[in-house]
């Protein structure tokens, strides 16, 4: 049993998760800055440009559960540093080819290398903290990433623009093996959970984990908070800045960085809530569904391109779905087994980046459709009809959270534990 308070290598051991994920970031967010210049150099058009972002979130998220049941089985320190290294070949074939097929390869190998970074830094907080910080540790996990995230938008962006294509690549690639040999030192479990685990089967873990309710709450709640803010910041939000909102690629740079800087301000308070208030979690979640779909319907509302203030605020309400999305990781901690927490994370991330991806081909689709043949730049009203489809994966859900959350709280009563409505906890609340 964990001590309230953590000894001293824990801190080193988070220290290095979140070294390796900042870098993570961004070798998974490069490609989001570099989408007109991707567009050129492979001669695409929309649904081009999605395959070519797609494919390393599917390989992201095909990879998950794989990837945690890794994690269970080899531990931390083999599993993220081997990661690392894959992402840093994915870049340095990515920058050095100009055939659409070998990028495709190399996005694969980079949703590989990431696959196991992010689960791999939660499962260590996990193992390593007591239950009542993992909350706020999990959300400067996810604030520290933004970071990376922020690293893409400015100085990376800028590398691109100043020396070119393929040596930002490198840059990154390089960068990213250095991270693995210094992180590497860092990773590892607590004696107690460091033995490899091989008396379960991966089926037989997977199938232990989604049986649970309350794993499949937290796969819905980040289904549904975190695809508005991956089809933005993965690809679409720079092409539609710059093409159908007239902004220069400076000012497309400083919006996007507004939805780092959003998820970076949102997360401390999401995970002080979270801690807080854990029997009223998914209302977090579809609250942050709430306000990007509110956030979408005001800007589709419109014709014309906004004024810079309107997309400030737009990208602000959209980027806090970033941290709610982690809600869905204290769901999967809380209600699975401690042997099992890698593959209950990777689960759960399924959900958000399963949605990623039907989202951002469902925006290049139509708007491919809408389009004339051939076209590379689209206009405001064909980027309406495309954002608007975006109902579709929001719609399913929101259905998600409602109904695995009636299952959770079921099997929380057979438990003995009871959750109130919300209007009689509030009620309550305002007697005392």
């Amino acid at each position: 049993m964990l001590s309230e308070r953590a000894p001293r290598l824990a801190w080193i051991v988070y220290g290095a998760g979140l070294l390796a994920y900042f870098v993570a970031i961004v070798n998974r967010t490069v490609l989001g800055v570099a989408g007109v210049e991707a567009i050129s150099r492979f001669s695409l058009e929309a649904t081009g440009l999605a395959v070519l972002s797609v494919t390393q979130v599917a390989a992201y998220a095909g990879l998950q559960i794989p990837a945690g049941r890794l994690l269970d089985r080899f531990g931390a320190r083999t599993v993220m540093t081997s990661g690392l290294l894959v992402m840093a070949l994915g870049q340095v074939m990515l920058g050095f080819t100009h055939s659409f097929e070998v990028a495709v390869l190399a996005r694969v190998l980079i949703g590989a290398g990431d696959a196991p970074i992010f689960i791999g830094a939660n499962r260590l907080i996990a193992l390593w903290f007591p239950p009542r910080r993992v909350p706020m540790l999990v959300q400067v996990t996810g604030l520290v990433g933004q970071a990376g995230q922020l690293a893409t938008a400015v100085p990376v962006a800028a590398l691109l623009h100043a020396a070119g294509w393929s040596l930002t690549f490198a840059v990154v690639a390089a960068v990213s093996v250095a991270v693995g040999i210094v992180a590497g030192l860092g990773l590892r479990a607590p004696a107690a959970d460091d033995a490899p685990v091989a008396r379960e089967s991966m089926w037989t873990a997977v199938r232990g984990t989604t049986s649970v309710a309350g794993a499949r709450l937290g796969f819905w709640v980040h289904f549904v908070t975190l695809f508005p803010v991956n089809t933005l910041a993965l690809v679409w939000a720079v092409p539609f800045f710059l093409t159908a909102q007239d902004k220069s690629p400076e000012q497309a740079s400083l919006l996007l960085t507004c939805l780092t800087l959003s998820a970076m301000a949102g997360g401390p308070l999401i995970g002080w809530l979270t801690g807080r208030h854990p029997l009223r979690r998914s209302w977090l979640a579809l609250g942050s569904a709430g306000l990007s779909f509110a956030a979408f319907a005001a800007l589709l509302a419109f014709d014309t391109p906004r004024p810079t203030w309107q997309l400030v605020i737009f990208m602000i309400a959209v980027g806090l779905g970033g941290p709610a999305s982690a809600v869905g990781f204290d769901f999967a901690r809380t209600f699975s087994a401690r042997h099992r927490l890698g593959t209950a994370s990777g689960f759960v991330n399924v959900g958000g980046f399963g949605a990623t991806i039907v989202s951002v081909l469902l925006v290049g689709l139509v708007l491919q459709l809408a389009s004339p043949p051939g076209a590379t730049e689209y206009t405001l009203g064909e980027y309406r009809l495309a954002f608007g489809a975006l109902l579709l994966p929001w719609t399913v859900g929101v259905a998600g959270v409602l109904t695995s959350r009636t299952r959770t709280r079921a099997d929380m009563a057979r438990d003995g534990v009871i959750v109130p409505p919300l209007r009689v906890a509030l009620r309550r609340a305002r007697r005392r």
